[in-house]
């Protein structure tokens, strides 16, 4: 044995020696050439071809389907056969979802055909190369097959495991809430419990909504048809506590969409802003809450500022004007436009990725900018107003499980009467003892409710004094 070691040994030292040898005096274009023939006589002699499927596209930007596809199908059929596996948990936190971990290879067969799947990671655990924290690490699936199986792995294998991974992911992924830091996206998962049977709304505007977005899921066809990208637009606008917010998420439970809420005041620029919306795969909400408030996208325009004259002082010493202009730059902390997000919206880079739904929310419809509005960027807008008496009746038998009560008469006349949101009605519904006490809650809605209607008629009376004060004045 110990012979054996000492001759395979020595054998390698000389070959290293050779090849050392080779690669130092032998000239590039004769190296090349031997390299070449070497290679078609590797190929000649050595019977399997290979198929490398990376994670990411070349501008990184987009995750491979292909891969995650694959990541899916071996982890579900070949888990198996690995030794070291990752897990992580599945739909509803309910089980363990296992993948194979890196530099694994498992085995698999596909009519008669045998092919070997390997998890590689080049240049693992370095470090990031920018400030963006974009790391190094890059990883492929290498699909190794005997070249007689050729037409049947590219041709049905292929699109076997991106059928069947799809299939799986759809049954096992959680959904996930993902927002914005610099042009990445980092997530959690998304638990929302909401959805358009506990919304607090008119049954039927509710099921003009969840027939609109039902028919938008199933339109991939009509929108190739007519030549449109396949997205929509919503607009959901009405006061603070309408329930904008538990709209999107009753809208993602329908659909079993991800959600992206997009922080615009976050994004440095329009080049970053489509880094970011490009990443957002298909089956996917992007949400962009109070769109009043971010950046200058309202219709209240800034106006240009005059240019001012340059001071005496700031004549003879430039420097001190240079410094007012950097401190104007340095005080803008976001520089993407108005343009910038309309051409994303429904220019050339919507069609991007099919199947996604762009909310806007606004408290302040009055304040947007037409052009950001117009039908065909958001196509549906929704009015959330104050609560009604069939969106309290809702909320009474979400709360406190009741479809009537002799109560109900006077808070459908109080209601009627004053505006109040849904969400000061559920406040007063919502259970504080530990044995729920549904009389005490709705007389403590009622007592809110009457308290409310004076308030209004105080501040009505005020008003009017005002009026009347301010005319006795211009007729003296």
């Amino acid at each position: 044995m110990g012979e054996t070691l000492g001759t395979l040994g020595s054998a390698m030292a000389a070959f290293m020696f050779l090849w050392a040898m080779f690669q130092q005096y032998v000239p590039r274009d004769l190296r090349h050439h031997i390299e070449k023939y070497y290679q078609r006589l590797v190929k000649y002699f050595y019977p399997y071809n290979e198929i490398t499927v990376n994670e990411y596209s070349r501008d990184r930007f987009t995750r491979n389907e292909v891969y995650t596809a694959i990541e899916t199908y071996l982890s579900t059929n070949n888990a198996v056969q690995a030794k070291r596996l990752k897990a992580d948990t599945a739909k509803n936190n309910q089980s363990l979802f296992l993948t194979i971990d890196d530099q694994q290879e498992v085995e698999d067969e596909f009519e008669g055909a045998n092919l070997w799947c390997a998890s590689i990671i080049s240049n693992p655990g370095t470090p990031t190369s920018h400030m963006y924290g974009y790391s190094n690490e890059k990883r492929h699936y290498r699909l190794t097959f005997h070249k007689k199986h050729r037409d049947l792995i590219t041709k049905k294998y292929l699109h076997h495991v991106l059928n069947e991974g799809k299939a799986i992911n759809s049954r096992t992924r959680q959904r996930m809430l993902y927002t914005n830091q610099e042009w990445m996206w980092s997530s959690v998962v998304f638990d929302h419990p909401a959805t358009f049977q506990t919304l607090a709304m008119e049954a039927e505007k509710k099921r003009e909504i969840i027939e609109d977005l039902i028919s938008f899921s199933r339109a991939k066809e009509f929108y190739a048809r007519i030549g449109k990208a396949w997205k929509r637009g919503y607009l959901l606008y009405g006061p603070p506590g309408t329930g904008k917010s538990t709209m999107i998420a009753a809208m993602a439970n329908l659909l079993h969409y991800d959600v992206y809420d997009l922080e615009l005041t976050a994004v440095r620029d329009n080049t970053e802003l489509r880094r970011l919306l490009i990443q957002v795969p298909s089956k996917s909400i992007i949400v962009i809450e109070d769109i009043d408030c971010s950046l200058d996208l309202t219709g209240q325009r800034k106006k240009k500022e005059k240019v001012k004259e340059p001071t005496e002082e700031e004549e003879k010493d430039p420097n001190k004007k240079q410094g007012k202009g950097e401190d104007a730059e340095q005080g803008k902390t976001s520089k993407v436009t108005l343009s910038g997000l309309l051409n994303f919206i429904d220019g050339l880079w919507s069609a991007s990725n099919g199947e996604r739904l762009v909310v806007f929310t606004t408290n302040y419809i009055e304040k947007l900018d037409p052009a950001l509005i117009r039908r065909g960027r958001m196509d549906k807008p929704i009015e959330l107003s104050y609560c009604s008496f069939e969106s309290f009746k809702v909320l009474a038998w979400n709360y406190l499980l009741l479809e009537a009560h002799h109560l109900f008469d006077k808070i459908e006349i109080l209601l009627g009467e004053i505006k109040v949101t849904p969400a000061d009605v559920a406040e007063h519904l919502m259970p504080k003892t530990i044995e729920p006490d549904s009389e005490t809650s709705l007389e403590s809605l009622i007592q809110a409710l009457e308290m409310a209607k004076k308030e209004a008629a105080l501040k009505t009376k005020e008003e009017e004094d005002k009026e009347e004060s301010k005319s006795a004045i211009e007729d003296e």
